[in-house]
């Protein structure tokens, strides 16, 4: 329970500083929502962070972890990520693209984890361009400006 905690006070500062973090992420983000619910038949899920990227006409998931980097964090990831897809992109949007910070990482695990999924996913300061085409990774935050924000709180 402690760290969903230290999670929800992330989310906080970062709701709170939503202008910078808007900034920092860079040129095209638009911010949707926080907490934001997506439903199945029995259950209610919450993304931590939902933004829309206007250049790359995709949302761009963020899932934020104040623990080091567990395999089944890309599983939630993903599910996230085909939710939006399922229930909010229109014909028009460009798929989904997730994003993942957390307090550290294995990079032998971060690798063997994303091998397996389809999904375009990038893991704090993993080499992501490994899994996201040059033209998608261009309009993203690099590694320094998503760390920044995990280093403030």
């Amino acid at each position: 329970m402690r760290n969903n905690y230290k999670e929800k006070e992330l989310e906080r500062a970062m709701i709170k500083r939503i202008k910078d973090v808007l900034v920092e992420l860079g040129k095209g983000f638009s911010f949707v929502g926080n907490q934001y619910k997506i439903s199945t038949d029995n259950n209610d899920y919450y993304i931590d962070l939902l933004f829309y990227h206007l250049e790359l006409r995709c949302y761009v998931v963020i899932e934020l972890k104040t623990t080091e980097f567990k395999p089944e964090y890309i599983g939630q990831l993903g599910f996230y990520i085909t939710a939006v897809n399922k229930t909010l992109k229109k014909d028009c949007d460009n798929d989904t693209i997730g994003l993942l910070l957390c307090k550290g990482k294995d990079k032998l695990s971060v690798e063997w984890s994303l091998e397996s999924s389809n999904n375009p996913i990038g893991v704090s300061s993993y080499e992501v361009e490994k899994y996201i085409p040059k033209r998608i990774l261009e309009k993203l935050p690099t590694e320094e400006e998503l760390n920044m924000h995990i280093d403030i709180f």
